[in-house]
């Protein structure tokens, strides 16, 4: 949690200065290089807006558009997530944000809806995601009943709501796991900011770096913030995070094709029997590669944005690096320098000219290698079986902790045409450390017996073509323990308009949801800590659709032979 911790305590001064004026403006960037060369970029943009201007549409920083579309859906909460790629906790340790800003693979969107009744907040939903589709050019309509759901143990409002409004509130839950984000959907995101691209750290966002990331996620999260004295205000915060490869970033635009180093730059391993003048095993570099900001991200930042507060000076960009990291500044700035946990965060402040800011790095070697922060748990997602008729679901959930036990929370929103068989359900402790002995194993077993991990279920099956399966359980996993936990399903018969184009290929399914409870969720507007699995491609029973295309040319052979 350490990277997360100064991801929050590097924005504490940034929140609370967005939330002392009634309408506000913060922006901040955080690099921290991670292994195999790899680097991990977080962009925040934070503002916020009075409810009293909100409601009479006086909007500063506030987007327009997005906030005419929360008043016309009644939505007091609303949370969206674009996502690529698969985040790797081995190599790269804990998630930004502890998850909290992370979504699951394509889309994925939940919000707090007011209505008196059920019917009432479904049409309000799809209301929401239909406007959500034109504004951001993605396939939001095509959240519909068969793929929402209403989740009771997963999530918690971040937001602090006025006293009693939580009463007339409704929880949806909706996800595409199948859609494909690209430009069109970030152009729109850009131009929620107040400076659109043009100015600040958002400048670095370019479509051709965010879309090449090994792993990439935009947020937008909307919640209200309320004072003892019942003022509120409106708080938006856009949140952009990737993993860049720096090798690969680093190629130019117009000739991108990968070329080796020279034998003679090279490290070369010459213990190998077949080492030569011309024949070279490669070793891996121990120093740290040479970067710099316009070289990753194709150019340099271009100024501030002049729209942020400028009453007090805050800190625009930080970099999270050893003490001993070198570090040479292109542009007027000033710096300030901060350590916690053996984690050293170096700050800028741009220039307000507008003149370029660039950060270089580089080639160095040192002294003590970048330690990586720990995930509190792993998790993966499978299908297992084999045949047309049914298969099962293994989610395997670590708890690395060797003292602590944790409990979570594990949410599946299955489609229709996918029937989990209940009764099916299995959930297994299991010790993750091989070397305990075997009396350590022997006592497990007989521990197992007593021990059940499943603490509470929530469980709405699903209704063919008008609901998916929605299945939560809060569960149990002991300290240095792995939690394996399966069901078997039957996949249904689709009629032939309901195939999509790519039959073939498989259908999605969207990637699970693991909420680790914790102390911290108790206070006020913290968010939660999250974990998502990558999404499923379940093959289902598809017809031949080339057999018409065949019958109709062999008979029209067959006729014009005969003419």
């Amino acid at each position: 949690m350490h990277f997360s911790l100064l991801l929050n305590s590097a924005l504490i001064l940034f929140s609370r200065l967005a939330s002392a004026s009634t309408s506000s403006y913060k922006e901040q960037l955080l690099l921290r290089p991670l292994p195999q060369n790899a680097l991990l970029a977080s962009f925040n943009f934070k503002s916020n807006s009075s409810s009293t201007s909100f409601e009479q549409q006086n909007f500063r920083y506030f987007p327009r558009s997005l906030g005419q579309i929360l008043q016309h859906a009644h939505t007091k909460e609303l949370h969206l997530r674009f996502s690529l790629g698969r985040w790797d906790a081995e190599s790269w340790g804990a998630r930004p944000w502890d998850g909290a800003r992370e979504g699951g693979t394509g889309v994925e969107l939940w919000a707090w809806v007011e209505s008196e009744n059920d019917e009432e907040a479904n049409a309000r939903w799809l209301t929401l995601t239909n406007a959500l589709s034109g504004l951001f050019c993605a396939s939001l309509n095509f959240i519909d009943a068969t793929k929402t759901i209403r989740p009771v143990m997963t999530f918690e409002p971040e937001g602090i709501h006025p006293k009693g409004a939580m009463d007339k509130l409704q929880l949806l839950h909706g996800t595409l796991p199948h859609e494909v984000v690209c430009t069109e959907n970030l152009t729109p995101f850009l131009k929620l900011l107040p400076c659109k691209g043009k100015a600040g750290i958002s400048s670095l966002l370019d479509g051709h770096k965010l879309f090449d990331a090994a792993w990439q996620t935009m947020a937008i999260d909307i919640r209200p913030v309320c004072a003892a004295d019942g003022e509120c205000t409106l708080e938006i915060e856009h949140t952009v995070d990737m993993v860049l490869d720096i090798a690969r970033s680093k190629r130019p635009r117009d000739n991108p094709i990968p070329r080796p180093l020279p034998i003679e730059q090279m490290e070369c391993d010459t213990s190998k029997s077949y080492h030569g003048d011309d024949t070279c095993f490669p070793l891996h570099k121990s120093s740290e590669p040479a970067w710099s900001v316009s070289e990753v991200f194709g150019h340099p930042l271009k100024g501030s944005c002049t729209l942020s507060d400028t009453e007090t000076t805050t800190e625009s960009i930080c970099v999270n690096v050893p003490s001993d990291r070198t570090i040479d500044v292109k542009g007027a700035f000033n710096i300030s320098q901060s350590s916690h946990n053996n984690d050293n965060l170096r700050c800028f402040t741009l220039p307000t000219d507008g003149s370029d800011f660039d950060l270089s790095f580089p080639e160095q070697t040192l002294q003590a290698p970048t330690t990586l922060q720990k995930p509190n748990l792993y998790a993966a997602r499978s299908i297992t079986g084999y045949g047309q008729e049914r298969g099962g679901i293994q989610a395997v959930v670590s708890n690395p902790s060797p003292t602590s036990a944790v409990s979570i929370v594990y949410l599946e929103s299955l489609p229709w045409y996918m029937k989990p068989y209940l009764h099916t359900l299995r959930a297994v402790i299991s010790p993750t450390n091989a070397n305990n002995g075997h009396q350590n194993k022997s006592k497990s077993r007989s521990t197992e017996d007593n021990l059940n991990p499943v603490k509470e279920t929530y469980y709405r099956p699903a209704l063919d073509r008008h609901r998916g399966t929605h299945l939560e359980l809060r569960l149990e996993i002991p300290a240095s323990s792995t939690l394996i936990l399966t069901y078997d399903f039957e996949k249904a018969v689709l009629r032939y308009t309901e195939y999509p184009p790519d039959a073939n290929r498989g259908f999605d399914v969207a990637p699970a949801v693991i909420r680790l409870l914790s102390s911290r969720e108790t206070e006020g507007g913290a968010p939660g800590m999250y974990l998502r699995t990558t999404s499923l491609l379940l093959p289902l029973p598809t017809p031949d659709f080339s057999m018409p295309y065949n019958v109709i040319i062999l008979t029209s052979t067959v006729m014009a032979l005969g003419m």
